[in-house]
């Protein structure tokens, strides 16, 4: 089962976010999600437990604990295609304003 851990400190890395939840069972795989750019933390990652019902555990006895000074945010992981929200990121030209979006400003000024 792949775990959502948030509001993780800056200073966590892949090896303490391992060790917390190794405690609960065994972790296929813990990893703190960096930027691209700077690889710094974005202050979230993810825990893969192959049983469900140790993970289960985990997420019980973690979510709301604290770690490096921060009070964990833990959860079943949802697939990106469902927690995005239902335009799938892009392209539609609906509504007013934006780029190309029609209804802005550009259309009502005089041509002179």
């Amino acid at each position: 089962m792949n775990i959502y851990v948030g509001n993780l400190s800056f200073q966590t890395g892949d090896a303490e976010l391992r060790a917390a939840f190794e405690a609960h069972g065994e972790v296929a795989s813990a990893s703190v999600i960096t930027d691209r750019e700077t690889g710094r933390s974005r202050g979230f990652g993810f825990v893969e437990m192959p049983s469900a019902e140790q993970a289960k555990a985990a997420i019980a006895a973690l979510n709301g604990t604290d770690l490096g000074g921060r009070t964990l945010n833990v959860n079943e992981a949802r697939p990106r295609s469902e927690s995005r929200g239902g335009s799938g990121g892009g392209g539609g030209r609906g509504g007013r304003g934006g780029y190309g979006g029609g209804g802005g400003r550009s259309e009502r000024r005089p041509s002179w």
